[in-house]
């Protein structure tokens, strides 16, 4: 057995030996009250950054780039995994997580500017990201560093998903949703690790956003208005 895996099991058996009881009010049914669509990144601690330690609080999702839809016959449509709590578990609210320095950002990017070639699976991934970061891509500042564009299309990005999970039918009105930015790269003012709220219910202006929520004016930041 490789190390590193018997290393997990023991660690397993330290959170069994925790959570003994824990699981007693949700054995048979959940009821989270937000849904968390993450990137799958493993820089990307998806419970540890919100020190989640109790089952069903949240239902974490994770894919490259934080997406919520998928292709479906009928053309793209909310994902599944996303869309579960929101029609089964009564769930009001959704957060869309990006992160700085995203790959799957990055890789939308190169292969908008320059072409890549990818292994089937990714490129059909991409291809759920490119035509929605496309205008972001026309958008950016002509100055920027190509860390500081990603950084940008990082935003852009969330706020695409944002407005996905807003303009479907299959989203409830009463849902609301959350844009934030898990930072590790030290570009937005805050320790390594803090999130950032960048987009609430489709605003995305900082100063209107602070007004709108000054119980946590001090975690909305965008890196850019665009």
């Amino acid at each position: 057995m490789d190390e590193f895996v018997t290393g997990l099991l023991a660690a397993n058996a330290d959170h069994a030996a925790q959570f003994d009881s824990r699981f007693d009010a949700v054995q048979d049914g959940q009821a989270p009250s937000a849904v968390t669509v993450c990137c799958s990144d493993s820089r990307v601690l998806q419970d540890a950054m919100w020190e989640n330690t109790e089952p069903g609080q949240l239902f974490s999702c994770g894919n490259i780039g934080n997406r919520v839809i998928q292709d479906t016959a009928s053309g793209p449509a909310i994902s599944g995994d996303v869309l579960y709590p929101i029609a089964h578990t009564g769930t009001e609210t959704a957060i869309v997580v990006g992160h700085t320095g995203c790959g799957a950002v990055t890789a939308a990017y190169e292969d908008l500017t320059n072409g890549l070639d990818e292994p089937a699976g990714i490129e059909h991934s991409l291809g759920l990201l490119k035509p929605h970061l496309a205008p972001g891509v026309e958008r950016l500042p002509e100055d920027l560093s190509r860390a500081a564009a990603i950084n940008r299309l990082v935003e852009y990005n969330v706020d695409r998903q944002i407005d996905h999970l807003r303009h479907s039918d299959d989203v409830p009105d009463a849902v609301t949703t959350i844009g934030v930015v898990y930072d590790f790269q030290d570009q937005y003012d805050g320790k390594r690790g803090e999130v950032h709220v960048i987009n609430i219910d489709g605003e995305t202006d900082v100063d209107a956003l602070q007004a709108a929520h000054p119980e946590i004016d001090d975690r909305i930041e965008r890196l850019w208005e665009y």
